[in-house]
């Protein structure tokens, strides 16, 4: 009986759809073993192990699919360009698969879209302003550059054509709740700029609403006394100390934690400034750890061995290697991995922890002025984000009775005022020798994928520092909730 490919390609869809990917991808290379002239074939497979983490495979079926003349190249290279940017850290390389769909196809706005972003990343803000310029003369309702590039631009007024421009794509018919929700953060960003506080702060609360409607079915995001849970038993899971240990394998991570916007990327940024080291960025090995094989997490800790948490450190340590060749010290500075440090402490007894902080009204403020995913619902909310940051407090507080001399604090704001000071405080917990260079870590030519990129390349962001107090009035609430608990003077 021969074999039908049509079949078997249904049945491998099939697989895909129901999250049996290793299954999918066999009988997707079934298939390409006896028809290997199916373009579409070689494109669906380097999208599946794209989805399963197989860079390098997924790369060599899309090139397959280019070789063989599949339709639409340009989208091909603006996915190789995905994974190069995303799951390689091969900017260059990322680089050019854009400029090569863009070659191909010089008004492909997916290509120009995501050429602006890695653009921005490296710092390159006339190239960025310029592709985004670009991009809206070809299609002027791409809600999502229009925000991105309102958002690299500071306003020369309130009467600022770009702030008139913002506030009536606002107000299509044709822009969705995530567009609105991009234009409202920008929009805000623009008022708060050039000082109207208010409509600035009424501008950022409709974009937190906007951004709360992209939950499924409109659900509430955050469970107080979940997550409130959830710290009590992390608590009662590292009730005690990892032994004592010490590994000199290579490369070695230093971990830089803490609150969303309070400073992990300033902190990163002046590390990487340093030739030992090389920047990570926000990692997501441990999230997806703690997802996947560790669930339901941290119950699952009681009845995890020595061996299988070697083999777990060791995995990491060889996903650094893989990303970064070479590295002696690599970075890892997803901030929200705090709530992993007694995780870390397992599985790299040596572990270095750096801790950043910053004013309590400031750093709180800041989280409900940032765009993040709407996945973390307590920042859409900031009597939400109140409460999320007094857990976090008591978190770090049991953290540091078990740690303390591995934990440093790096203070935002008294690296503002003393930022020598800091910064050799800063490499000596670090093990790391006085390079100047770390002083002047904004010309470095490191990317930088964050939403705070442009603020960490300036001389020193002075303006964050004490911003609260411009919105004072609005932050009442907030206030009196944290001085109840002590959480402020």
């Amino acid at each position: 009986m021969s074999l039908d490919p049509q079949s078997l390609l249904y049945s491998a869809d099939r697989l895909r759809q129901a999250g049996r990917w290793a299954e999918a991808e066999q009988t997707y290379l079934q298939v390409l073993a006896r028809w290997p002239h199916l373009t579409d074939t070689w494109y669906n497979l380097g999208r599946l192990q794209r989805q399963m983490g197989k860079f390098n495979a997924a790369l060599a079926c899309y090139q397959q699919a280019l070789d063989r003349g599949v339709s639409q190249p340009e989208e091909v290279h603006l996915n190789r360009g995905v994974i190069y940017s995303d799951g390689l850290h091969q900017y260059a390389q990322a680089e050019q698969e854009l400029n090569a769909a863009l070659h191909l196809n010089p008004d492909y706005v997916p290509a120009l879209f995501n050429l602006a972003n890695l653009n921005e990343d490296f710092g390159r803000s006339d190239a960025a302003l310029a592709l985004y310029q670009r991009l809206l003369a070809i299609d002027p309702r791409h809600y999502e550059a229009l925000a991105r590039y309102a958002g690299m631009r500071l306003a020369d007024g309130s009467d600022d054509p770009l702030i008139a421009k913002l506030r009536h794509a606002l107000a299509s018919d044709d822009a969705t709740a995530s567009d609105k929700a991009s234009l409202g953060f920008a929009l805000g960003k623009m008022l708060d700029a050039c000082g109207a506080y208010d409509e600035a702060f009424a501008a950022y609360t409709a974009a937190n609403r906007h951004s709360r409607t992209l939950s499924p079915s409109n659900s509430v995001l955050y469970d107080r006394s979940a997550h409130e849970r959830f710290v009590d038993e992390l608590i009662a899971t590292f009730s005690k100390a990892a032994p004592i240990g010490a590994s000199a394998v290579a490369p070695r991570p230093v971990f830089i934690c803490g609150m969303f916007r309070s400073g992990s990327t300033l902190t990163e940024q002046i590390l990487a400034a340093h030739s030992q080291v090389t920047p990570g960025g926000e990692l997501a090995f441990l999230p997806t750890l703690v997802a996947r094989q560790l669930a339901p997490f941290p119950h699952s800790m009681n009845t995890l061995g020595e061996q299988q948490l070697a083999e777990l450190a060791r995995r990491y340590r060889e996903g650094l290697a893989q990303l970064f060749p070479g590295a002696a010290t690599v970075t890892d500075k997803r901030p929200d991995n705090f709530l992993y440090i007694g995780l870390i402490k397992q599985l790299f007894p040596d572990a270095q922890i750096v801790h950043t902080t910053r004013n309590a009204l400031d750093n709180c403020l800041s989280i409900y002025f940032l765009h993040l995913d709407h996945r973390m619902g307590y920042a859409l909310d900031l009597e939400d984000i109140a409460h999320y940051y007094a857990q976090y407090r008591r978190l770090m507080a049991h953290w540091r009775t078990l740690y303390g001399n591995d934990i440093l604090d790096f203070e935002y704001d008294t690296f503002v005022r003393e930022p020598g000071d800091s910064t050799r405080r800063l490499l000596e917990f670090c093990g790391l020798e006085w390079q100047d260079a770390c002083l002047s870590f904004q010309q470095a030519k490191t990317t930088v994928r964050t939403a705070s990129m442009w603020q960490v390349r300036q001389q020193v962001y002075r303006q964050s520092s004490g911003r609260w107090q411009h919105y004072s009035r609005h932050l009442e609430p907030l206030s009196a909730y944290l001085r109840e608990r002590h959480l402020l003077p």
